[in-house]
């Protein structure tokens, strides 16, 4: 198998097999051109000695009728070792012309490289492309015996070609042989070095690098294939070992997140109950403070406070429905910004919705116009923005009023607040069921159901409040007591029920003509007490006499036996503090003065005088006026005051 481009085998071949081939490379070509330069020089070297040679041979004297230089000729025709070497011998004159040639066909021709050749200088030696070549000056005083015609001694250049020695040329051979051998040497290495690599150590790793991929994909009972004992299969070895620690880990990692899951889930089941507790302690004590107390009120002071308080509701308001069938804001806060007394009809808003549906309305953007939202706020502030949940208090199926419970964020309200929330709407309406009964059984003990006035109960409560305020700022206090006449024979003649009808009618004439500070309530039978705080005894009897004329006046019945056909009643006035100064002395002595109306004649006014308690209407003391001069009223006449 091949080495792939990223693997360790192939880096260690680059980092290791590469480096050796490069540097033996380099070393071979080193010297090799050390070797071709020093042979250069040797060449070179030997060529200007021959060169020297050769110029010496020129001047050597020739015999008479020779050839010109005939023994250079024969000296490099020889068959010696040294000249065989020779390419080529010239003779150049100073203008380029061939004076003498080892080939005679060139004698007489110029050059091609005159020019270069002919240039005056030293001796030179030049090797290029196997040949060295050597350009010497040539000619002298030595050479004017044998030419004297119009030639010029010195001024001829002898040049000299030599082939590459065979030295050199073995030489070169050798070092392309050992480049050659060095290549071929260094890839059978480098193949050699791949496949051990390869199977000592590319295949472990990759097959350590499959099973670490595999573990890092998350299958950790994977091992790695261990083979031998050296640092690979050592890593192999530390690598099964860390996955078998990771695989027990990984258990106990299992083992924990269940028993966190069931942890978890026991913490979740505690925090609601903790959350039940918390709601149902809320609950117990809102139904606590709620029973504290049956003043509506108080009741409703109270709700807000807890809603405000526990809750952390900073917007709320109550709404009972009131007589006229509207719902209307008893209590809200934050107080005193005029969301009080405002009424909504049923269906309009959410309040009126969830009153008409007897259904919770949550509006989680009271911004939204797509929402079913009242046309008119509990305050400009509160339902700008913001959230809104209107419960309707329902008691028995009945409907009381709507707890509205607002907030100044979108969608603020959960669904365990508003089940909450529901079930505190829920007491608050029991609450306030039972404030109303309260009320109404107070008001059937206080109140006479007949005639609809405070009974003698609520009678005595305020007298003694009227009293000891009387008492404390010694201010005046008047009593009246009214009773109608002959009304045993109006039950007789007449029935219960005409009776009953002629009371409520003078309860009406009498309701109607006192003022608010008064108490007006029923004494028992035909008879009523009027209660008259900051009055004196002359204002007292006045105003008795005006309801003693507007009842003989305005209530008329057309009942056969019944004198003048008129009903009229008989009035006693006292006073504190000229008359009595305690609770029972003011009773008794309006009812004293009562009788002697009674006695003197009925429908007449009269006011209480020392005497009138020991014989009410007959004697009133040793040293009293008769009792008729006491009456302001004679029988069947007007009241001079």
């Amino acid at each position: 198998m091949p080495l792939g481009p990223d693997t360790v085998g192939r880096k260690l071949l680059w980092s290791i097999a590469l480096p050796g081939l490069v540097v033996a490379l380099l070393g071979v070509g080193h010297f090799w051109r050390e070797a071709r330069v020093a042979v250069q020089d040797a060449t070179q070297v030997e060529s200007l000695a021959l060169a020297e040679f050769v110029a010496s041979t020129f001047m050597l004297p020739q015999p008479p009728g020779a050839a010109a230089h005939g023994a250079v000729t024969e000296v490099l025709h020889s068959d010696t070792r040294l000249f065989r070497s020779v390419e080529d011998v010239r003779v150049l004159t100073a203008d380029g012309i061939i004076r003498w040639s080892r080939n005679p066909s060139e004698v007489g021709t110029k050059h091609r490289e005159a020019a270069r050749l002919t240039r005056p200088g030293p001796e030179t030696a030049r090797s290029a492309d196997g040949v060295t070549e050597v350009v010497r000056p040539l000619g002298g005083p030595e050479c004017g015996g044998c030419h004297t015609r119009g030639e010029v001694p010195g001024e001829s250049v002898l040049q000299m070609r030599m082939l590459e020695p065979a030295l050199h040329q073995q030489l070169t051979h050798v070092f392309g042989g050992a480049l050659a051998s060095m290549a071929l040497f260094a890839i059978l290495l480098a193949l050699v070095i791949a496949l051990s690599l390869h199977f000592n150590l590319t295949r472990p790793l990759r097959r350590l690098s499959a099973a670490m991929g595999r573990a890092e994909a998350g299958d950790l009972l994977v091992r790695a294939d261990v083979r031998g004992t050296d640092e690979i299969a050592r890593l192999g070895a530390a690598f099964n070992q860390m996955l078998a620690r990771l695989t027990a880990m990984k258990a106990e990692e299992i083992d924990t997140h269940r028993d966190l899951e069931l942890v978890k889930e026991k913490l979740a089941l505690k925090d609601e109950l903790e959350d039940r507790l918390r709601e149902l302690s809320l609950l117990f004590d809102i139904t606590r403070s709620l029973n504290d107390t049956l003043e509506l009120d108080e009741l409703l002071d109270g709700v807000t406070r807890l809603v405000v308080e526990r809750l952390q509701i900073p917007e709320f308001s109550i709404m009972l429905l009131n007589p006229e069938g509207a719902l209307e804001v008893r209590q809200a806060w934050p107080e005193h910004r005029g969301s009080e007394g405002l009424t909504f009809a049923l269906g309009e808003g959410a309040c009126g919705r969830a009153a008409q549906t007897h259904k919770a309305v949550y509006l989680p953007d009271v911004a939204d116009p797509t929402s079913i939202f009242a046309r008119r706020g509990l305050s400009a502030d509160a339902l700008s923005t913001g959230a809104l949940l209107a419960v309707p208090m329902v008691h028995a199926g009945t409907l009381l009023g709507v707890v509205n419970f607002q907030r100044p964020h979108i969608a603020s309200f959960s669904a365990g607040e508003i089940e909450l929330l529901t079930a505190v709407a829920d007491i608050a309406a029991a609450a306030v069921k039972n404030a109303r009964l309260h009320a109404e059984t107070v008001k059937l003990t206080m109140t006479d159901p007949l005639t609809g006035v405070p009974n003698r109960r609520h009678l005595f409560q305020r007298m003694e409040l009227e009293l000891a305020r009387a008492q404390r700022f010694g201010t005046p206090l008047a009593l009246l007591m009214v009773d109608v006449d002959h009304f045993k024979r109006l039950n007789d003649l007449a029935g219960h029920r005409v009776g009953d009808e002629t009371l409520r009618r003078v309860c009406d004439i009498l309701r109607t003509r006192v003022r608010k500070v008064d108490t007006l309530a029923r004494y028992g039978g035909e008879e009523f007490v009027l209660l008259l705080p900051q009055t004196t005894k002359q204002d007292a009897m006045d105003v008795a006499e005006k309801l003693r004329r507007a009842v003989a006046e305005h209530l008329v019945l057309s009942q056969p036996g019944l004198p003048g056909g008129h009903v009229t009643v008989s009035v006693g006035v006292s006073h504190f503090p000229s008359d009595a100064s305690t609770q029972e002395g003011l009773v008794d002595s309006a009812d004293a003065a009562l009788y002697c109306s009674k006695r003197t004649g009925r429908n007449r006014t009269t006011a209480f005088e020392m005497g009138m308690e020991i014989h009410p209407g007959r004697e009133r003391g040793p040293h009293a006026p008769p009792a008729e001069a006491a009456a302001t009223t004679p029988p069947g006449g007007v009241a001079k005051a």
